[in-house]
């Protein structure tokens, strides 16, 4: 396969994470330099973009404190609010992944699905791959 048809597999994943893990609203992949690499199309470029700011400062945060606390790499960050979910996996070197979950979700649900979203992922996240999806974003966001 090319970096092409991987990084068309990736969103495909993305969104097919979406449609059938019950209350994800959203998702969005984050690169590790905080790049928005690719976002489920139930988000527009502007919305997409949004969350993977938000993504990228939790994830530096996150980071940070792993640092801080003499822990190992930062794994996973969730964050609740009254009217729902934030949920960040990292993906090794290639980034992390991010959904957005209703306030009904089951976390634990999520957050299997999530592992299984980021090691499936983990196979075709090759560093061209990320080049390819970084590079496909649409200019100007």
């Amino acid at each position: 396969m090319s970096a092409i048809d991987d990084a068309q597999q990736f969103t495909w994943m993305l969104n097919n994470f979406v449609r059938k893990t019950f209350g994800v609203t959203d998702a969005v992949a984050v690169s590790s330099d905080g790049l928005l690499m690719a976002s489920s199309d139930t988000l527009d470029i502007s919305g997409a973009d949004q969350v993977a700011a938000i993504i990228s400062g939790l994830v530096s945060l996150g980071d940070g404190a792993a640092r801080c606390l003499d822990f190992e790499a930062l794994d996973q960050i969730i964050v609740a609010m009254e009217a729902g979910y934030l949920f960040v996996t990292a993906m090794g070197t290639a980034g992390c992944v991010g959904v957005v979950a209703d306030p009904d979700s089951e976390l634990g649900t999520i957050g299997y699905q999530m592992s299984l979203l980021v090691e499936r992922a983990g196979q075709i996240l090759t560093p061209s791959v990320v080049t390819e999806l970084t590079g496909s974003m649409p200019v100007g966001r």
